[in-house]
């Protein structure tokens, strides 16, 4: 397994205004704040099919598809193909069902979740090995109401738990960056108590 540092950076979720709250769209925000970070802006390619900011001191491309969740894996093929970026030095962040608001995951491979721009994004690349940082928006506790839950706004309290979830991702970059997997998989991969339950105004 590859342990070098992320070439490609790559936030999923739903272009539009439409989306631009929803649950789904958790990628983007990580990569809108990563950006900022950096002082990296994103543009428009369309040849990248997507929004693409690039951190010219560290090396790294920002990717941000606008093909809709479940073809996001023909904007991280053809700009991965392009720049010559290995699937083993792409980081993918996205919305995780399965783990409550605010906690954080990260790991390297393994199934799609039934995720589907994850999905996508392995299809498009032929192999799954890739790195994921899961950020977690929780359950509605119904199979059948998933699609509605990701694409609606958070409540207030699941907005403040997944910025918090942000933040810390952040002030773990540099371990990322340095491509210091094991070190940054440790101090991520922590659960914070779940989110109050109650109903609440969306931000």
């Amino acid at each position: 397994m590859n342990q070098g540092p992320p070439k490609l950076v790559v936030g999923l979720g739903n272009p539009g205004p439409d989306y631009a709250e929803t649950r789904h769209n958790a990628g983007f925000w990580f990569c809108d704040a990563l950006a900022e970070m950096l002082g990296a802006r994103f543009a428009a390619e369309s040849r990248f099919h997507g929004l693409v900011a690039s951190a010219r001191e560290s090396g790294i491309y920002l990717l941000k598809p606008m093909t809709f969740m479940n073809r996001s894996g023909l904007a991280v093929a053809v700009l991965a193909r392009y720049f010559k970026v290995p699937p083993d030095e792409i980081l993918v962040v996205h919305d995780e069902l399965d783990l409550p608001p605010g906690a954080l995951r990260l790991k390297y491979g393994g199934g799609t979740g039934g995720h589907n721009g994850l999905k996508d994004i392995s299809a498009h690349c032929g192999t799954a090995n890739y790195w994921r940082l899961r950020i977690g928006i929780g359950h509605p506790g119904d199979r059948q109401e998933v699609v509605n839950y990701v694409l609606k706004p958070p409540r207030l309290e699941e907005v403040r738990a997944i910025d918090d979830a942000i933040d810390r991702a952040l002030t773990l970059w540099p371990w990322i960056a340095r491509g210091e997997w094991a070190a940054a998989t440790q101090r991520v991969n922590t659960r914070p108590p779940p989110a109050p339950q109650h109903e609440s105004k969306t931000k």
